[in-house]
């Protein structure tokens, strides 16, 4: 009788350290959810800005003509970048329409609060509005 306690002892605390390490891996497994932060930068082209971060231009060119091109009518994703070089693709409800409401503010510096998130590398924040001079 006395094995069979410790057989029992021993399946109990196999099955704790099992389900342990399964919620541990499903806490892991799960994106943290962000809290809204507030960002002022430069809005651009984060597609060319990333190209060109390090050249002149920042991500934009000297009239913005390309840049509004390819955020408004080609459909490539805006961004804010900060002042110390943090860049952030916006995603949100002023993306909507072709990009129809940040394309307005290309070249200004805005403030945006948001969720951020990241995926594939690339820090994201969803923006419902822009403050800033257009």
């Amino acid at each position: 009788m006395k094995e069979n306690t410790k057989k029992g002892s021993y399946m109990r605390k196999l099955t704790a350290g099992f389900i342990s390490t399964l919620c541990l891996a499903a806490a892991l497994a799960t994106p943290a959810v962000a809290a809204n932060q507030t960002v002022t930068g430069k809005i651009v082209d984060i597609d060319y800005y990333a190209r060109t971060k390090n050249g002149r231009g920042k991500g934009l060119d000297e009239n913005l003509i390309a840049a509004r091109a390819s955020v408004r009518w080609e459909g490539m994703p805006a961004g804010i970048v900060t002042a110390d070089g943090k860049a952030y693709q916006i995603t949100g409800g002023v993306t909507a329409n072709s990009n129809v409401k940040i394309a307005e503010y290309l070249g200004k510096t805005v403030t945006v609060t948001g969720e951020v998130s990241e995926k594939d590398g690339m820090t994201m924040i969803s923006v419902d509005e822009v403050k800033g001079s257009k």
